[in-house]
């Protein structure tokens, strides 16, 4: 059984090409095989490892709350940064 994961969008410099917003936020269920939210390609394709790492309870010793992470989109002159939270 895997944790549910949410990516919230947290911050954007310059003009998201995917329409994102401040707020918007993707939720994936792995047990449902389910994605709800609209998201970028580019950007869900960057943040798979960490989204399945978490998913599948790994914690990484540098972060504060072990259940959140942040993770930027490849997009270096538009950049979108996504909070990336475990739902336990």
């Amino acid at each position: 059984m895997a944790f549910e994961i949410v990516l919230k969008v947290i911050s954007i410099e310059g003009n998201c090409g995917a329409g994102h917003k401040v707020g918007d936020e993707i939720s994936l269920n792995f047990d449902t095989n389910e994605i709800k939210g609209k998201v970028c390609l580019h950007a869900l394709y960057s943040v798979l490892p960490k989204v399945f790492s978490m998913a599948y309870g790994a914690e990484f010793p540098w972060l504060e709350n072990k259940d959140v992470s942040t993770h930027a989109c490849p997009d270096a002159y538009n950049p979108v940064v996504y909070q990336v939270i475990r739902k336990r």
